[in-house]
């Protein structure tokens, strides 16, 4: 008699240690929503796989991120009902006459939990730092995850100066200079066309030793998609700033991957990436060979871990690199066009 999967605990998922301790949690992952999201069981099915031979990453079968704009994808314990009763509804921004993917989040306190602990995991402690979130495209429509996240970050860096602008440049650049002169740690999160806009304004470099510019992608229709290496020659020059850093996240996943510099990105322990044929989706490509980005995201143990993303990029032993999307796909979330 086949037994049930057991839901693996969050905890879990948040404490792995190794590879293999990845690679345990991910299978037990697996095989619970498997069983429990019935979108991802149909898909499934439709490929003819039997659960129970997968037994390595790579026999697991990724979700195409497209099926978030078409189905609730959920995975919900048998004894409860399948009517969505949950706390949030995330959408991505997508563009004019395109349908939003719409990520149903059943229980918050894992996407706070997660971005808290990768936050802390790549830079420490929050309240360390004083947060400025420049995201104009984001505040001005509802379910943004990253507003989310920026506004409990905010909150929880316990700092008065931290804070949300639009587009009140020269109020950010007062702020700036205050912190600046205070030699106060700080996180300027903004959109690409926004850190552009506030970078043309400048007379001279901010020279702020202090200040981390993090970046999370997309011009949003407000300016010309460019080069990664050109949007960040150009922002280093004006901020006065040796790197630019970057968020990678998008509504389908509750995670983000971090880079310091050069658009070299690191997972946070429960987060894997992987990259498939773009040809032969079910063929996966060794390392530093160009392919369709899959992404393992353990902390949407309430919908589906296992997305196939249209991002294109390399996927190196311990970080990736994100080379572009898909010609077919619409530009939204948080990704940087970049071809």
């Amino acid at each position: 008699m086949h037994q049930r999967a057991l839901k693996p605990r969050v905890d879990s998922i948040f404490n792995i240690r190794s590879g293999q301790d990845f690679k345990q949690r991910a299978l037990d992952v697996f095989n619970y929503q498997s069983e429990n999201n019935e979108i991802y069981k149909k898909y499934i099915r439709t490929l003819k796989i039997e659960s129970h031979n997968v037994k390595e990453l790579y026999q697991i079968p990724f979700l195409p991120i497209e099926f978030f704009k078409t189905h609730r994808i959920i995975s919900i314990d048998p004894d409860r009902s399948l009517n969505f009763d949950g706390e949030e509804v995330f959408t991505s921004s997508g563009t004019t006459g395109n349908t939003q993917s719409k990520h149903y989040v059943t229980d918050i306190s894992v996407y706070r939990e997660s971005y808290t602990r990768a936050f802390e995991h790549f830079y420490g402690n929050i309240d360390q730092y004083c947060f400025l979130a420049l995201l104009p495209s984001y505040l001005e429509r509802s379910g943004s995850s990253l507003v989310f996240m920026a506004d409990d970050l905010i909150k929880k860096s316990g700092q008065p100066d931290s804070g949300f602008y639009l587009n009140n440049y020269d109020e950010l650049l007062k702020k700036l200079a205050e912190l600046k002169s205070k030699k106060q740690k700080t996180i300027l999160l903004g959109v690409s066309y926004a850190l552009l806009d506030l970078a043309a304004i400048l007379t001279s470099p901010l020279q702020f030793e202090e200040l981390i510019v993090m970046e999370t992608g997309g011009m949003k229709g407000k300016r010309k998609e460019m080069l990664r290496e050109e949007l960040h020659q150009i922002l280093c020059k004006q901020l006065g700033t040796e790197n630019i850093h970057s968020e990678y996240g998008m509504t389908e996943l509750l995670s983000q991957a971090y880079s310091k510099g050069n658009g070299i990105f690191q997972c946070p322990p429960w987060m894997h990436v992987m990259t498939r044929d773009t040809n032969d989706p079910f063929t996966f490509l060794p390392e530093n060979k160009t392919g369709a980005i899959n992404i393992i995201d353990l902390a949407n143990i309430n919908s589906c871990s296992f997305i196939a993303t249209q991002d294109l990029g390399r996927h190196f032993q311990n970080s990736f690199e994100v080379l572009g999307r898909f010609d077919n796909s619409d530009i939204r979330g948080c990704n940087l066009l970049v071809q």
